[in-house]
């Protein structure tokens, strides 16, 4: 069984490697899937880094997430043939998985292979962050910044969804139409003059939420630009600054900051509640279209070129490994 692996931290196109391992026997309640497709994301090549917020005990095969088929079971709960995603980390990037049954969710089998295995990081942490710090009334506004990053466009099309409005701020004009298109409201260049049209524009109707990628002056902004009381999520910090808090937005306007991290938010939930959330991110792709661009598609033999398209900064979508095939397409 081919599959990546890492035995010390650092440039991931030099430590990942491509190896293969005896297949091993199922224990009671495990479940093997054969894995069809595995996003590369940001927190996978910090994950390898050794950046990340957490780090994994090595040796270790990447893969935050994926979707797969259940190709043998002990556990009641599956059969051969499941489509299924992981609603734990799994480590992805290999032909096959083995995994306690509770690491995994069976979802629709007409649900889009390729959507289906980027379900986990970008449309949850967009959903979450859209319906947990606040009850937003429809046609409320919600702003964000890195509205082109996979979570800002899932943010576009959850929050129109949920019958929300978006403020999406971008750094290059040539993404407005791009994102106009998507479903974005008001779609506007990260600047001042941007927040200060938005100021003039919506008057009494400020948004009561900001969604933060960025930080440094570009959450300054957002607060900027918050209602009365607002309440501030940072959620990446893709400029690598840090928030410097002026102190009349927290005096005179009350500005709450939060922070997020999906992973902790998914470790807090009762597994029912979970499980809700990826049903439903499922039945939106099925059937309102929900997606994530894809830049490009990898086999696992190609991981080095991968990786490297991955951390390229000019991409169009995310880079997916497509790695097996259903037993139907064998």
């Amino acid at each position: 069984m081919n599959h990546t692996t890492y035995s010390e931290f650092g440039n991931p196109s030099d430590v990942v490697k491509l190896t293969n391992n005896p297949q091993q026997a199922l224990t009671k309640g495990e479940i093997r899937v054969r894995i069809l497709a595995a996003p590369i994301n940001p927190a996978d090549i910090n994950f390898i880094q050794g950046t990340y917020g957490i780090r994994p005990k090595l040796p270790c095969t990447p893969g935050i997430e994926g979707c797969g088929e259940v190709i043998e079971s002990t556990s009641p709960n599956f059969a051969p043939g499941d489509k299924v995603i992981f609603i734990q980390r799994a480590n992805t990037w290999a032909e096959e998985v083995i995994c306690s049954a509770n690491v995994a969710l069976k979802i629709p089998s007409e649900t889009p292979t390729e959507q289906a295995a980027m379900i986990k990081v970008n449309p949850v942490t967009a959903w979450a962050m859209l319906t947990n710090f606040t009850k937003l009334p429809k046609k409320s506004w919600v702003i964000q910044n890195a509205g082109n990053s996979g979570v800002g466009l899932c943010v576009i099309q959850i929050a129109k969804l949920l019958g929300l409005r978006t403020i999406s701020l971008v750094r290059r004009e040539a993404l407005i139409p791009e994102l106009t298109e998507l479903g974005g409201d008001l779609v506007l260049l990260d600047n001042k003059d941007s927040i200060a049209h938005i100021k003039e524009t919506l008057k009494e109707e400020l948004p009561t939420l900001a969604l933060n990628a960025v930080g440094g002056d570009s959450a300054l902004r957002l607060m900027d630009a918050l209602a009365p009381s607002g309440i501030h999520v940072t959620y990446g910090a893709m400029s690598m600054r840090s928030l410097k808090v002026p102190n009349k937005f927290l005096i005179f306007k009350g500005i709450q900051l939060h922070g997020f991290w999906c992973t902790e938010w998914l470790d807090k939930k009762r597994q029912p509640e979970i499980e809700a959330v990826f049903q439903k991110i499922a039945q939106w792709m099925i059937h309102n279209g929900l997606h994530q661009s894809i830049d490009s598609r990898y086999t696992l033999s190609n991981i080095t070129a991968a990786i490297s398209r991955a951390q390229e900064s000019k991409r169009d979508g995310k880079v997916l490994l497509t790695i097996g095939k259903t037993t139907h397409e064998r």
